[in-house]
């Protein structure tokens, strides 16, 4: 048998790799109907917010919240005039959710809408592009201007970029400043506030390129087509020391993910080229508030799941375990919170294609520094009926909660009783979690099923 004393422990504390999981924000398939072009990002207070292309609502757009307990709506749900696509979510320095969006009700031109507090709103002209768009990458210069970057159809598919005076959208250097096709285009700022567009370069055999606006006019950083071959995917992010990173799914790595960065003279791989353990789709590149490069992607090797792996400053791990989702992860958007937690948003197989948020954290989180037992569970390990018995918990109402060792939470219940009695007899082989809460407390215990 192995006793089993339920206790509270230091929010930092881990006791093993089980203590660390990839858990569902909220229920898994949240959104009312099936999804597409998740975008996820982060308000100043802590919020996840997921834009998408909503299939309940005629294809348009919808954002939605987490506060805390369920996901809401931010506004009324399909806001868009008509189908939005390739959404990119982005909050302004002053604290608005934006959403830039090839917009269908416009002949399918560039729009940005932002929330003010009670409806959404254009910014600007609706469909301000000259042509059709696609890839639209949305972010705010120094200034707080919103600046769009897309593949622009009005001249011959090469990259623009756009940004929004205050009063008009307007055109940053030349449009179509690509050398030829651009595909994929994602926007960021230097830290000292130039932005740098990346993309797949077809006017270079389809390999990567990063270009930058000076000032004056749109520069290559570095040399045009640098990657040993073609690439899709691409997602560009500034270090905290302010180099370029670019992730990319690598056609000369079998496919597999490859991270570079620019050292000043040329780009360099971040650890080996191809890292992943097989093919990759959807890359996306972020970097933790303590500044390592993180990336996550539909895993191939594993049954299309989603993956994220870090650099570790030796070489690529996985941050939890390889291919987390229960199911298929399409359009997997990735972002930190601002406590340091890595999110991920994805159209969800196992839930309808639905959208569902997953984040990686430890079942000691937000736990209080507490030194005396609280629970028991037993026996353990179990094969039939576990008990837990709650009788040091002071609380009138108690909520114990189940969680597999995965962070999928299997059982729940609100008692007053000091002691419960579950039946684990149909659960599979493994370890589980146990959470006593009130409202002013939690506690963790582990028991092992049979």
């Amino acid at each position: 048998m192995i006793p089993f004393i339920g206790s509270a422990q230091k929010s930092w504390y881990k006791s093993s790799p089980l203590d660390y999981m990839w858990m569902n924000i909220g229920n898994a398939g949240f959104s009312e109907g099936e999804v597409t072009y998740p975008s996820l990002a982060f308000s100043p207070s802590g919020e996840p917010y997921v834009a998408f292309q909503d299939f309940a609502h005629s294809h348009k757009a919808t954002v939605m919240k987490f506060d805390g307990i369920t996901w809401v709506l931010v506004g009324n749900a399909g806001f868009s005039g008509f189908t939005s696509m390739f959404n990119s979510l982005e909050f302004s320095p002053s604290g608005q959710p934006y959403v830039a969006f090839r917009d269908a009700a416009n002949a399918q031109k560039a729009t940005v809408m932002k929330f003010d507090g009670s409806s959404w709103m254009d910014v600007g002209s609706a469909g301000f592009s000259v042509g059709s768009v696609n890839y639209t990458s949305l972010a705010f210069n120094l200034s707080g201007q919103p600046c769009v970057a897309f593949q622009d159809d009005a001249n011959s598919l090469k990259a623009s970029l756009m940004n929004f005076n205050g009063t008009n959208w307007v055109v940053i250097g030349n449009a179509g400043f690509s050398a030829g096709q651009a595909n994929y285009t994602s926007l960021a700022f230097s830290p000292s506030g130039l932005p740098y567009v990346a993309y797949e370069d077809l006017g270079n055999s389809g390999k990567a390129s990063v270009m930058k606006f000076d000032g004056t006019a749109w520069v290559n950083v570095g040399t045009a087509g640098f990657s040993a071959d073609s690439v899709f995917y691409t997602s560009l992010a500034f270090s905290s020391s302010g180099q370029p990173y670019l992730a990319f799914k690598d056609a000369a790595n079998a496919y597999k993910v490859t991270v570079m960065k620019f050292d000043g003279t040329t780009w360099v791989n971040v650890g080996n080229a191809g890292f992943s353990a097989g093919q990759a789709n959807y890359t996306v590149l972020a970097f933790s508030p303590s500044g390592q490069a993180y990336v996550a992607y539909q895993d191939l090797v594993n049954y299309t799941k989603a993956t994220v792996m870090k650099f570790d400053g030796a070489g690529w791990v996985n941050v939890g375990n390889a291919g987390f989702s229960s199911d298929t992860a399409r359009r997997i958007s990735f972002a930190f919170s601002p406590f340091g937690q890595p999110y991920v948003a994805y159209i969800d197989f196992a839930n309808s294609k639905k959208a569902t948020v997953m984040k990686y954290d430890s079942v000691y989180v937000g736990i209080n520094i507490i030194q005396e037992s609280r629970f028991s569970l037993y026996p353990n390990p179990v094969k039939n009926n576990l008990t837990i018995d709650i009788k040091n918990v002071n609380s009138t109402t108690k909520f114990v909660e189940i969680y597999e060792s995965r962070g999928e939470k299997i059982f729940d219940t609100q008692t007053n009783k000091d002691r419960i009695i579950v039946n684990v007899e149909t659960f599979p082989t493994g370890i589980y979690i146990v959470k006593v809460k009130t409202e002013s407390s939690n506690w963790i215990g582990k028991f092992c099923k049979d």
